[in-house]
C-alpha cells in the first residue's frame, strides 16, 4: 500500500549497514546493540468510513522519517484492525531495514478508544510500550499524572503530521523505560499511572482456565458493585518479588475495573538495612551474633509512624476510617512494614487487615527460647497479632507456632504471563536484548553469551544473573562474594561463568531465560520463587533444590528434577542428561509447556485477593484454617477444581525439603 508522502531519514552508513547486516539477519548477540527510535501516530477518521493515518519515527533528538496514508478497509476488514496492520507494519519495516528498535509508540487516547486492541498488539507482537495520552491538558495542581497533549483547540488545529510528531516526543527516561512514579500520598502509578497500556481485559482472560475466570468475575462483579477500596502496601515500588506482583496486580485491576491501590513509604537511610537483617534473622541465613534489638526496631517502627502520619492518616488518606475516604480492607504486603497493622486497627476497629508474610520464617528455631529467631518474631508479633487473616507461602513449617491456625491461609507466589519478563518475543526482539546484555558484560569484564553459536562447538555456559529490589542492601554484597569465590577457587573455569546484575528492563531477563538450556534454582533457603514457574512456562526444564516452595512447582523427572540441597552430584548428572539426550530434553519442554497452573498467573492470584476482600468486606467469617486461599475462593464460587485440572501441588513432605 503506497504511503501518500514522506521523507527519508538521514542517510545510514552504507559501510555500517553492510557490516551489521549479516549478524542481524541471524539475530546474533555478538553484534553491537542496536539504535533506539520512538514513533507517534495520529489518525484523522473521516464521514465516508476512511482514516488518514500519520505515523512519525524520531530519535531522542530529531525527526527523522514521517509518513501518511489513507486508508479504507479491505472487505471482511474493520477500521482499526487496517490501522494496526498498517502501523505495524511500518514500524516492523523500519526497525528491519534501518536495525533500529523501537522503544515506544505514544498515541492520543481517542485513537486507543477507536482500536481496542491496538495497544496490547504492539506491546505483544513488536515489543513496544504503547503510551496512551489524552487530547487536554492537566493543571499542574491535579495529584494524579501532570503531564498530557494542549488543549483541545490547540490539538485541532495541527496537521495530522504535526500531531504524530508531537506523540513521538513523550516520556521515556533512562535506558529507555518510563519513569517509576510514585505519587500524592506514596501511591505508585503503575504504568506510569496507566497511560502505558500493555493489555486489555481479553488479554487476561486467555491466560487462566474459564472457572479460574469465572470465580474472578463473581467476586470482582461484588466489589465493583459495593465500591468497595483495596489499599496495599509494601516497602519498595520496583524490583524484587513484591513489586512485580503488585504491579501485574493493578494492571489487572485497572482492567478489571476494581479500585485496588498500592501505596509505599518514603524511605529513609539506614531503615533497609535493619529491616534485611531482620530478614536474614527469620530465614536463618544471619550472622550468629545479629539480632534485632530494641532500639532497631523502634527505628523501624517510628519510620512506619512517619509516613502513615504523613501521608497515609490525611483526610481522605488510605488509613482513615472508609467512611472518611479509607480503604476497606487493608493489605500489608511486607514484613518489613507490620508497624502498620496497629495504626489502620486503631482508626478502624472493625475494618479488616490482612497481613502477608512472603519469607522462608524459621518456625523452629522461633521455638527456642533466647534465639535471635525467637527475639526478633516475638518483637514484630506484637504488631501483627491484631490482623485478622494472615497470608503465608504454602508451607506449613514456615508459619511460627503462635500464629493462631484459624487466621492461616495459603497463598503462592504469582508471576504475570503477559508482562516484559514472561511474555513471547519474536527472535529479533529478543536479539536485541541479548546484546545489550553482551554489552553489560563486556563493561563489567564478564565473558559474554555468543548466543546462537551452536552449542556443540563450545561449552555450556553459566549465566548467574538476576534484578533484585530496589532497597536490597546485600545485592553487592552477595556479587563480589560470588565473583571473589570463583576467581579464587574456580580460575581454571572463570571464563565460562558469567555473573550479572541486571538492570530493571524485564525484557532482558526474559530473553536469557527464553533462550536458556535448562534453569537452575539451587537455593538452600527459600520462600516460594516463581521463576521457577517462569522456567517452566517458557519449556524450559528445571533442575530445582526441595527448599521452601520450590518443590510445589514441579513434578520430579517430568517438567524438571528435584535435588536435596547440596547435592551437586545430583545437579551435575541431571545436567549432563540434559544435554546429552534430546528425547529426554524434548519430553520434559513438552510436558513443561502443556501443564501451567493458574494459581501461579496475575488472575489466579487476583482471585485471593478479589475473594478475601469481597467476603471481610462484608464482615462475613474467613477462617481458613491452613487452606489455599485458592481452594476456597473456586469453592466459594461455585467453580471448584475438577480431576486432571492442572493444578500445584497441595502437600509437601517437610523431611524431604532438604
Amino acid at each position: 500500500m503506497a504511503s501518500e508522502f514522506g521523507f527519508m531519514r538521514r542517510r545510514s552508513s552504507v559501510y555500517q549497514q553492510r557490516r551489521l547486516s549479516f549478524q542481524y539477519e541471524n539475530n546474533s548477540w555478538s553484534a553491537p546493540p542496536s539504535g533506539t527510535v520512538y514513533g507517534g501516530v495520529s489518525v484523522l477518521f473521516a464521514d465516508d468510513g476512511s482514516v488518514t493515518v500519520a505515523v512519525a519515527i524520531r530519535d531522542v533528538t530529531y525527526l527523522l522519517e514521517f509518513v501518511q496514508q489513507h486508508l479504507k478497509p479491505k472487505k471482511d476488514q474493520s477500521l482499526s484492525s487496517a490501522i494496526a496492520d498498517f502501523v505495524l507494519d511500518q514500524l516492523r519495516q523500519f526497525s528491519e531495514k534501518h536495525m533500529e528498535k523501537f522503544m515506544g509508540l505514544a498515541m492520543p487516547q481517542h485513537l486507543a478508544q477507536s482500536c481496542p486492541d491496538f495497544c496490547s498488539r504492539l506491546w505483544a507482537e513488536l515489543d513496544i510500550l504503547p503510551l496512551v495520552l489524552p487530547e487536554e491538558s492537566r493543571r499542574e495542581e491535579d495529584d494524579k499524572f501532570t503531564f498530557g497533549l494542549p488543549d483541545s483547540m490547540t490539538w485541532k488545529v495541527r496537521g495530522t503530521d504535526e500531531q504524530a510528531e508531537s506523540m513521538g516526543r513523550k516520556l521515556f527516561g533512562p535506558e529507555n523505560i518510563p519513569l517509576l512514579q510514585v505519587g500524592f500520598l506514596g501511591l505508585v502509578e503503575v504504568d506510569t499511572a496507566f497511560h502505558v497500556r500493555l493489555t486489555n481485559l481479553n488479554d487476561f482472560r486467555k491466560t487462566v482456565t474459564p472457572k479460574t475466570w469465572n470465580a474472578v468475575q463473581h467476586y470482582a462483579t461484588d466489589l465493583k458493585e459495593r465500591k468497595v477500596k483495596i489499599a496495599f502496601f509494601s516497602a519498595t515500588p520496583q524490583g524484587g518479588g513484591v513489586a512485580l506482583m503488585r504491579h501485574a496486580l493493578m494492571r489487572f485491576s485497572h482492567s478489571l475495573g476494581t479500585d485496588i491501590s498500592w501505596y509505599v513509604p518514603k524511605p529513609r537511610p539506614g531503615v533497609f538495612r535493619v529491616t534485611k537483617t531482620n530478614h536474614n534473622i527469620l530465614q536463618g541465613v544471619s550472622h550468629i551474633d545479629e539480632r534485632l534489638i530494641e532500639e532497631n526496631w523502634r527505628q523501624v517502627c517510628d519510620w512506619i509512624n512517619e509516613n502513615a502520619k504523613r501521608y497515609w492518616l490525611v483526610p481522605g488518606g488510605p488509613l482513615q476510617h472508609p467512611s472518611q475516604g479509607g480503604a476497606d480492607v487493608v493489605i500489608v504486603d511486607d514484613p518489613q512494614m507490620p508497624a502498620l497493622i496497629p495504626i489502620a486497627k486503631r482508626m478502624a476497629p472493625d475494618r479488616p487487615v490482612i497481613f502477608r508474610c512472603h519469607l522462608h520464617i524459621r518456625s523452629d528455631l522461633i521455638s527456642q527460647p533466647g534465639t535471635p529467631q525467637e527475639e526478633a518474631w516475638k518483637r514484630i508479633w506484637k504488631t501483627i497479632k491484631s490482623a485478622d487473616i494472615y497470608i503465608s507461602h504454602p508451607i506449613r513449617t514456615f508459619v511460627p507456632h503462635n500464629v493462631p491456625q484459624e487466621k492461616v491461609g495459603y497463598m503462592p507466589a504469582s508471576t504475570d504471563w503477559l508482562d516484559g519478563l514472561n511474555k513471547h518475543m519474536r527472535d529479533w526482539d529478543v536479539a536485541f536484548y541479548g546484546r545489550v546484555f553482551n554489552s553489560l558484560c563486556r563493561n563489567s569484564g564478564m565473558p559474554t553469551i555468543d548466543y546462537p553459536k551452536v552449542h556443540d562447538k563450545q561449552p555450556p555456559k553459566l549465566l548467574i544473573c538476576g534484578h533484585g529490589s530496589v532497597d536490597d542492601p546485600d545485592g553487592s554484597v552477595i556479587y563480589d562474594a560470588v565473583v571473589t569465590h570463583i576467581e579464587e577457587n574456580l580460575p581454571h573455569l572463570a571464563d565460562q561463568i558469567c555473573i550479572a546484575r541486571l538492570g530493571a528492563s524485564d525484557q532482558l531477563l526474559n530473553a536469557l531465560l527464553s533462550k536458556a538450556k535448562v534453569a537452575l534454582q539451587l537455593s538452600t533457603h527459600e520462600g516460594f520463587e516463581v521463576k521457577v514457574s517462569e522456567a517452566i512456562h517458557k519449556g524450559v526444564p528445571v533442575i530445582v533444590t526441595r527448599a521452601g516452595g520450590i518443590p510445589l512447582q514441579v513434578t520430579d523427572k517430568e517438567n524438571g528434577f528435584l535435588v536435596d540441597v547440596g547435592d551437586t552430584d545430583s545437579v551435575a548428572q541431571h545436567l549432563y542428561d540434559l544435554c546429552t539426550d534430546d528425547e529426554l530434553y524434548d519430553r520434559m519442554s513438552r510436558f513443561a509447556l502443556k501443564n501451567v497452573c493458574d494459581e501461579v498467573s496475575t488472575v489466579g492470584n487476583a482471585l485471593n485477593w478479589l475473594y478475601l476482600a469481597s467476603k471481610l468486606s462484608k464482615f462475613e467469617e474467613v477462617k481458613p484454617n491452613g487452606r489455599w486461599i485458592n481452594d476456597m475462593a473456586r469453592n466459594e464460587a461455585g467453580q471448584p477444581y475438577t480431576e486432571g485440572e492442572s493444578k500445584l501441588k497441595r502437600v509437601i513432605d517437610p523431611e524431604k525439603m532438604g
